[in-house]
């Protein structure tokens, strides 16, 4: 009798352990409009879960939106708990700036260089502490101009070298979204377009955009789970 009830609870075991074996990874986007858009038909969210399915991965990743409109890196902060934690993902990919320096000339709400490093920076750490794998990404572009006559160009530079040093200097995987639009631009704007390449406004994505940012970010994704 002893015997038979070892015997069920190493089955019973066996099977919790192969529910825990297979058990998707949860990856959670966190950022601004972009992001809420990436969850819709079309939006790069859901055309990495089509990149997912062709290379026959589905049944290892689960993907959640957490993007909110106009939000800044200290809103991400201030909703970290209730829009991520509770989630319990495994990865948050973090696609956030383009409000923190557009807001700036556009309506005098952006945050200021040093202000965005620390709540960046505190962001990641409450990330961590959950055990969650954190993903950073430069913020791409606002304005798709290739000569550097976008108004915002010279800050967003900034802060994608900040965000490209704390990554290096924290070993965080990085997707150099800033850097990989500029590279796309020079190729395929020969017309130095402010627009209609990669984003429809300067900013939101076309197909390709929200196809070139499923791709970036999925290159990491995997390469890090490999």
């Amino acid at each position: 009798m002893n015997k038979i009830i070892l015997l069920a609870v190493f089955v019973f075991c066996m099977i919790l352990m192969s529910f825990n074996y297979y058990k998707k990874k949860k990856i959670v986007f966190f950022g601004d409009s972009i992001t809420a858009a990436g969850i819709q038909p079309g939006g790069y969210i859901k055309l990495m879960d089509s990149l997912i399915l062709q290379e026959g991965q589905s049944a290892n990743y689960e993907l959640a939106g957490a993007g909110v409109g106009g939000d800044k890196i200290y809103d991400l902060y201030l909703r970290m708990e209730e829009d991520v934690l509770k989630q319990n993902p495994d990865i948050v990919v973090m696609y956030i700036g383009v409000n923190d320096v557009w807001h700036k000339a556009s309506s005098g709400t952006g945050t200021d260089y040093n202000k965005f490093g620390k709540f960046y920076e505190a962001v990641v750490h409450k990330l961590q502490a959950a055990g969650i794998k954190v993903i950073v990404c430069t913020p791409a572009v606002i304005g798709e101009r290739t000569d550097h006559s976008n108004q915002q160009d010279g800050d967003l530079n900034l802060y994608s070298n900040w965000i490209r040093n704390y990554s290096a200097k924290n070993n965080l995987p990085l997707v150099d979204l800033r850097k990989g639009f500029i590279e796309y631009n020079l190729k395929n704007n020969p017309q130095n377009k402010e627009s209609g390449i990669l984003t429809t406004d300067r900013v939101h994505l076309t197909h390709a955009g929200n196809l070139f940012v499923a791709e970036e970010m999925w290159k990491v994704i995997r390469a890090i789970n490999n």
